[in-house]
C-alpha cells in the first residue's frame, strides 16, 4: 500500500496537470460513470491529501475521494492518451495531459462535510501544516499497544506505513514492541520531527530513503540496495541480512497484520 508521501506527491501531480482549467472526466470501467458525468467539463479547483487519502476538489460539485488501498495504481502522461482499458476507474484529461486511476479501494464523489468527517477520524499527518503531534502523543501515551502497532494506526498518525514505521524506530533505537505508554515525550518529539523530514524527502524524491549520510553505500563501501521499492533503508525487507550498524542479522515478525522488521541489537528493550 502506498505510504503518505506518495499520496501527497499525487496531489501535486494532479494540481500541476489540471488545476485552474476544465477537465474531461470519464470512467471507462463504468463504476464511477454517474459521478464522472457530473464532473465532466468542470474545473479542478483544489487538491488535498491527508495520510493515505487523496481529494480532488471540483468547486460546488464536491470532492473526489480516492484511497488506493493495496491494489490501486495511477498512470499519467502527456496527450494524446492511449485508448483506456476497461480497468480504468477514473480518467482525467485535458489538452496536455491525462491521468488514469485503476483498482482503488475508494473512488467516490463526496460533499465538503463528508470530507471534513474523513479528516476528523484521521490522526495528524507529518506532511500537513495543520498537524498536531501532541494529539498523536496523547493517544500513544495512554496505550498499552506496541509503538510499532500505534504508528501504523491511521487514527493515531496518518500516512505512516510499513517502511516508515520500521525505519524511524530503527533510527531512534526504539524496540518496536515497547508499549506506547512507555514512550517519553522527548522520544516522541524526535520521532515526529524525523518522520516530517523523511516524508518530505519522500515527496521530493518519489522514493523512501532513510539512511543517514554516513551509512550510504558510498560512505560504507557496500553494494547498493536492490529492491523493487527502491531507496536505501536500514531494516525494511532486509531479513537475515547484517545490520548496517552492528552487523547482527535483521529480524522480521508479524505484527498488526504486516511484517515488522527490526534489529534486536540496535533496538533493545
Amino acid at each position: 500500500m502506498p505510504e503518505g508521501h506518495t499520496i501527497h506527491r499525487l496531489a501535486g501531480d494532479y494540481a500541476a496537470a489540471f488545476a485552474g482549467g476544465p477537465v474531461r472526466v470519464s470512467s471507462p470501467q463504468g463504476k464511477f460513470s454517474d459521478s464522472a458525468a457530473l464532473l465532466d467539463g468542470a474545473e479542478l479547483t483544489a487538491t488535498d491529501a491527508h495520510g493515505k487519502h487523496l481529494f480532488l476538489g471540483f468547486g460546488a460539485t464536491g470532492w473526489v475521494h480516492i484511497h488506493l488501498g493495496l491494489f490501486g495504481k495511477v498512470a499519467q502522461g502527456p496527450e494524446p492518451a492511449p485508448p483506456p482499458t476497461d480497468t480504468v476507474r477514473l480518467r482525467l484529461r485535458n489538452e496536455t495531459a491525462y491521468v488514469d486511476l485503476r483498482g482503488p479501494t475508494t473512488c467516490a464523489l463526496i460533499t465538503a462535510p463528508e470530507k471534513v468527517a474523513i479528516h476528523d477520524r484521521l490522526g495528524p499527518d507529518p506532511l500537513r501544516p495543520d498537524a498536531d503531534p501532541a494529539a498523536a502523543y496523547r493517544r500513544i501515551s495512554r496505550s498499552r499497544s506496541s509503538v510499532a502497532a500505534l504508528l501504523m494506526d491511521q487514527k493515531v498518525v496518518a500516512g505512516v506505513g510499513n517502511v516508515y514505521r520500521a525505519e524511524v524506530l530503527f533510527r531512534h533505537g526504539i524496540d518496536p514492541y515497547r508499549p506506547g505508554r512507555d514512550l517519553t515525550p522527548a522520544e516522541w518529539d524526535a520521532i515526529w520531527h524525523d518522520l516530517c523530514a523523511l516524508m518530505r524527502e519522500g515527496v521530493r524524491l518519489g522514493r523512501i530513503d532513510t539512511v543517514r549520510p554516513e551509512h550510504t553505500p558510498e560512505a560504507m563501501a557496500r553494494p547498493p540496495r536492490v529492491d523493487d521499492h527502491g531507496g536505501e533503508v536500514y531494516v525494511y525487507r532486509r531479513t537475515g541480512l547484517p545490520c548496517h550498524l552492528c552487523g547482527d542479522p535483521v529480524r522480521t515478525a508479524g505484527l498488526a497484520a504486516r511484517n515488522l522488521f527490526w534489529c534486536p541489537t540496535c533496538q533493545q528493550a
